[in-house]
């Protein structure tokens, strides 16, 4: 990840900026771990100057990312987590494609009809509807992708969703290190980063499916197809 310019009224340069904020969403760091990482780099900063920039550049990161991301596959997989925010349950939507790629998260506050389409709405802005949606029973799922996508295949057998359950897990590994998120607008901002790395660093170098030489020539790809600049 990578500021291609200096920021403006920054005394640090972008590089080390860009750095921070991939320490953050790529692995399981709160703020004062990604403070302290980078101390013993030599390079000075509070936990709020990290806090600051993982919120001010993450528009920024997502539309890097965003430009230059393949297109998904023909079959979704749809699904929502429960997740506490100053003790109110909040539903995490989320959308991956066949291969393990993060679509979207959207956090809400319900699990209705409203937020369906309200979640769908959003999805079909970035990408065309696919051949296959699969989702749980949830009923609230069966008229926004009737009609929305009628031409799509809606199964909704539990059993064809583990994909999506498997994509679940860094969320909650964060929820754990960060001892529950704080607010619905920072975890909402988190989580749509930590997808979107994750689709490159994770997903495109395979760590559990591919050789070590092969995982190596996975992440440098990685690495140069978030450096370039834009």
């Amino acid at each position: 990840m990578h500021i291609t310019q200096a920021p403006n009224r920054h005394r640090f340069p972008a590089s080390i900026i860009s750095h921070t904020v991939w320490l953050y969403h790529r692995f399981n760091n709160s703020y004062r771990d990604v403070q302290e990482q980078m101390a013993y780099r030599g390079i000075i900063l509070s936990h709020e100057t990290v806090r600051f920039w993982c919120y001010k550049f993450v528009v920024y990161f997502q539309d890097v990312i965003s430009k230059r991301e393949r297109k998904p596959t023909d079959k979704w997989h749809l699904d929502e987590m429960n997740i506490k925010i100053k003790g109110e349950v909040f539903i995490l939507w989320r959308a991956v494609d066949s291969e393990g790629h993060e679509l979207e998260v959207l956090l809400q506050k319900r699990r209705n009809k409203k937020s369906a389409i309200r979640f769908l709405s959003r999805l079909l802005g970035h990408y065309p509807c696919p051949r296959v949606i699969v989702t749980d029973k949830l009923k609230s799922y069966i008229k926004p992708v009737r009609y929305m996508c009628p031409r799509t295949k809606h199964r909704t057998d539990k059993r064809l969703n583990n994909r999506i359950e498997n994509a679940h897990q860094p969320t909650r590994r964060k929820e754990k290190i960060l001892i529950k998120f704080k607010h619905p607008n920072s975890a909402q901002c988190t989580l749509s980063l930590m997808g979107k790395v994750r689709n490159i660093f994770a997903v495109n170098v395979g760590r559990y499916t591919k050789t070590a030489s092969e995982q190596r020539i996975a992440f440098a790809s990685s690495l140069s197809y978030i450096l370039c600049k834009l």
